[in-house]
């Protein structure tokens, strides 16, 4: 029988346990090359500014590498009441987040969301999904074009699935306006992942998905 690796053990002990759909508005998703310093230090310094879903993307890295990252994030997530969410996984997560034509994993996981882009059917057999680009983003220049409240609105109100608004939400205001527009919540990168106070930035976030 093959020797397990780090990564393995972390798949082992998480995986299949009941999560439910997500409990938080604010879903992060980690940018490893853009942060002021190491990853799991900027997600510890984050939570204190309150729980929040974490989408490990950094698709970058080789599979081993990002289940590496999993292991060293998972318990910090879990003591401040977080989410680890895994995107496109290679291998047995309990929560992943997909790109478009990324197929669901067998066995599928407990939680499964996907990143819907403006006009695309969104998949009923999802827990939740990404929707964007909502505004311009600083994270994806380029990417576009934007397609502003009133789209997201309608989309929200179609949506078979909780919604998330993904692209340029760069602040609080920006967050408090896409709930109005219907939102379960809002998806952001650099807003928190290049943060020198990451701990505020959450914060004032949180307080405007209340």
């Amino acid at each position: 029988m093959a020797s397990r690796t780090r990564g393995d053990t972390w798949h082992l002990r998480h995986f299949g346990r009941s999560i439910g759909r997500v409990r938080h508005r604010l879903l992060v998703i980690s940018d490893l090359p853009r942060c002021p310093r190491p990853l799991t230090e900027q997600v510890a310094l984050a939570l204190r500014g309150g729980p929040f879903a974490l989408v490990l993307r950094d698709k970058h890295l080789r599979w081993e590498e990002r289940t590496a990252l999993a292991a060293g994030l998972q318990p910090v997530l879990d003591a401040a009441g977080g989410l680890l969410i895994v995107s496109d996984p290679a291998g047995p997560v309990r929560a992943a987040h997909l790109s478009r034509n990324f197929p669901i994993p067998v066995p599928r996981p407990a939680l499964v969301g996907r990143s819907v882009h403006a006009g695309e059917p969104i998949d009923p057999a999802l827990d939740y999904c990404t929707y964007s680009p909502i505004w311009l983003s600083d994270s994806k220049p380029g990417y576009g074009p934007a397609i502003g409240l009133a789209a997201l609105r309608e989309a929200c109100a179609a949506s078979p699935v909780p919604v998330y608004a993904l692209g340029g939400v760069d602040g609080p205001a920006r967050a408090r306006a896409a709930r109005e527009a219907g939102a379960a919540g809002v998806a952001v990168m650099g807003a928190v992942m290049r943060a020198a106070d990451p701990e505020r930035a959450v914060r004032e976030f949180r307080a405007a998905l209340v």
